[in-house]
């Protein structure tokens, strides 16, 4: 493995995170040195016949970090560079994530190592039921239960379900989320990592005294989260002044319409060319100067260099990982309001919990039910936050951390070890 990886750097920078949370909340050491190591790791080859007769294999990877507090909860994401620290440090992320929110979940993260871009769909479904068939002894409703991530959608959540569900002689819906509504899905749930990002924001600016009307916004990555995010902002009176994807990014001061915006993205596959847009460079978008910054794409894009140019009165991190130790120290010291990511994203894990319910009860709620029950946990787990930021007197993302890390700690306390 390439210790110099995006994956590896990642993973650094959830242990550092991990362990300043316990040393903040003085939390035993030993408690830290179990929850450095994911509770079990599968890493799987993924076979595959080539049209021309060769044989390919894809690596594939379910990390299931911890199990203190309910079964293992967490996506999985289809991208050329997925490697094992990369899903560590996710399946991480999802341990403390679910803590933050209260949810009855673990961590766990998934991931296969290819590029869906590059494959047709018929190959992308043998991948999947493939790699489903080869982690099924270790999923299961009450076991761990799968989501979308990074180039996985409803369409791959249905398969692994079909899978699964193949292999036990039944139907089981409620063994993976983010299914496609008629099959189990729980509505609103596309929407809902970006409408969680929304509620921060919104509770974010409440609390600093920023009017959401008129606030300028700039995001990052403009797809399923930061077009939802942007959506809601807009709706709310904000004006989103630049937006970015994988080929370029866009400016307008007087604020983007978001509408015309996403079905302009949709026709051409891109944001660039947008009608009474300026084009401007990727970077430059991170140093602009606006009330909101939403970086929604990959991890580690706000590194010291990066976070020293960045201007927003507030952070909120729509992806994982967005930001490094170094660069969340600049910020930190520039006094940006930091939503960390563990908070911002986590309306599609809160959705999948809704979702999980649903199913296990054979019941479907209307949009209106699951986005108001989303609103209510995602302002209580922001409360939660700010009461734990003003307590120990540290910034958004060490409380955030502490909360979390400070709950699975109790629950690994409490429940010992046996045998």
């Amino acid at each position: 493995m390439n210790d110099t990886s995006i994956g590896t750097v990642f993973l650094e920078n959830v242990l550092g995170n991990v362990k300043n949370a316990c040393e903040l909340a003085n939390i035993p050491v030993e408690i830290y040195e179990f929850l450095k190591r994911p509770k079990r790791i599968i890493i799987v080859s993924i076979p595959l016949r080539a049209r021309d007769g060769s044989l390919k294999n894809f690596i594939g990877y379910r990390v299931q970090h911890s199990d203190a507090l309910g079964p293992y909860k967490g996506g999985i994401r289809y991208y050329p560079t997925v490697d094992l620290d990369e899903v560590t440090a996710l399946a991480m992320l999802m341990t403390y994530k679910c803590a933050a929110l209260s949810l009855p979940f673990g961590g766990a993260k998934g991931g296969v190592a290819c590029d869906p871009r590059k494959l047709s769909l018929e190959d992308l479904e043998r991948i999947t039921r493939r790699y489903t068939y080869m982690i099924s002894s270790v999923i299961g409703p009450y076991v761990d239960i799968p989501a979308p991530d990074v180039y996985t959608d409803a369409r791959v959540m249905a398969w692994i379900m079909d899978t699964y569900s193949q292999l036990v002689g039944r139907q089981v819906p409620e063994v993976v989320t983010g299914k496609p509504v008629y099959l189990g899905g729980c509505e609103g749930r596309e929407e809902a990592t970006g409408y969680g990002t929304f509620i921060t924001v919104r509770e974010a600016c409440k609390l600093l005294g920023i009017p959401l009307k008129g606030a300028r916004v700039a995001i990052q990555g403009f797809g399923n989260v930061g077009r939802h995010a942007a959506l809601h902002l807009s709706s709310f009176g904000a004006k989103v002044v630049a937006v970015s994807d994988s080929k370029g990014a866009i400016y307008r001061k007087e604020g983007l319409n978001v509408e015309k915006l996403i079905e302009h993205k949709k026709a051409t596959g891109e944001v660039r060319g947008f009608q009474d847009s300026t084009p401007i460079d990727g970077d430059e978008l991170l140093g602009l100067e606006v009330d909101v910054l939403i970086p929604a794409a990959l991890e580690g894009v706000i590194n010291k260099e990066v976070a020293e140019r960045v201007r927003a009165k507030i952070v909120a991190e729509g992806a994982n990982g967005p930001t490094t130790i170094e660069g969340n120290k600049v910020l930190q010291e520039k006094g940006v309001f930091i939503v960390p990511d563990i908070l911002a994203n986590a309306g599609g894990v809160t959705t999948s919990y809704l979702e999980w319910i649903q199913n296990l009860q054979r019941e479907h709620w209307p949009r209106e039910k699951v986005l108001s029950t989303l609103e209510e946990k995602m302002v209580k787990a922001f409360n939660d936050a700010v009461e734990t930021h003003r307590r120990i007197e540290a910034g958004m993302r060490d409380a955030v951390m502490v909360l979390a890390v400070s709950r699975v700690a109790l629950a690994i306390q409490t429940l010992g070890i046996w045998p």
